[in-house]
């Protein structure tokens, strides 16, 4: 199984020297949130791009993608019965999958809760509707480029769009292209109210684009109260072997320390490549 480390935790650091942290301690990959690099995907220069693929690649580590899509810039929405915003919401997905692309990464993944939760005057079907059309009308660009959007279930107290593992399966299954896969997360899969495992069972190794470990208490795998030894055990036998990455959202006592602690847990379970 290959680790990766989500970069934002290591807030005013340089890409260069997470990297050098990520690599030190063992991670294979990082996990970019475009907001880290610019405050929009489209100010991140070309040679920016090229800089921070170096960086990355330098220490011998993958991107492997990007998350945090929508957090900035500001007027971003996915389901909105507004024109406009859908649609410059669109273009800018669009230029996320370029920026992805150029950094080296391979799966987008698509939370950013308050950019898709519903707005006054829409209903839940239109909201459906809406993120189903923005979806489909970017996935032939993702399979140009080699890319995969993951849609992230999240829990209720984040947003009121898409919080189970079953809604983002059954919208996957809906728009039913390759380059749309389901993406499944250790936080939110414990707000659903059955047993993580059970939730990952349900799901086949295919459908599955990418994996964030974490606990609820929004610290690092194995620094709350979820055992990963049935996560593992079901991922072994689903045969599930992308990344698994750490995001958390609680960076004290410092983001090193947090990083440290949560890939010596995963190696109680999952061996390195």
């Amino acid at each position: 199984m290959r680790f990766a480390l989500c970069n934002e935790m290591f807030e005013g650091w340089r890409l260069a020297e997470v990297c050098s942290v990520t690599r030190r301690l063992g991670y294979h990959g990082i996990e970019v949130a475009p907001f880290t690099l610019a405050p929009s995907a489209i100010e991140v220069t070309p040679a920016q791009r090229r800089e921070a693929r170096q960086a990355i690649e330098g220490e011998g580590l993958a991107c492997a993608g990007l998350h945090w899509l929508f957090a900035g810039p500001q007027g971003l929405h996915m389901t909105t019965p507004d024109e406009a915003t859908w649609r410059r919401t669109r273009d800018y997905l669009s230029a996320l999958l370029d920026l992805c692309a150029d950094l080296g990464g391979k799966v987008l993944v698509l939370g950013s809760p308050k950019q898709r939760s519903l707005v006054e005057g829409q209903t839940p079907d239109g909201a459906w509707h809406r993120a189903a059309d923005l979806l489909s009308s970017v996935l032939d660009k993702a399979g140009t480029l080699g890319l995969t959007i993951c849609l992230e279930p999240l829990s209720p107290v984040e947003t009121n769009f898409i919080n189970t593992v079953e809604e983002g399966m059954r919208m996957v299954r809906q728009i039913g292209h390759p380059n749309l896969k389901v993406h499944l997360d250790v936080k939110a899969m414990s707000s659903e109210g059955r047993p993580v495992a059970e939730i990952i069972r349900s799901v086949k190794a295919k459908d599955i684009g990418h994996f964030h470990v974490n606990d609820p208490n929004l610290y690092g795998p194995g620094m709350g109260e979820v055992d990963y030894a049935p996560i593992a055990a079901v991922l072994a036998d689903i045969g599930y072997d992308g990344w698994l990455s750490v995001e958390v959202f609680k960076y004290d006592p410092d983001p090193e320390t947090i990083a440290k602690e949560s890939i010596d847990y995963l190696r109680r379970f999952w061996a390195s490549p």
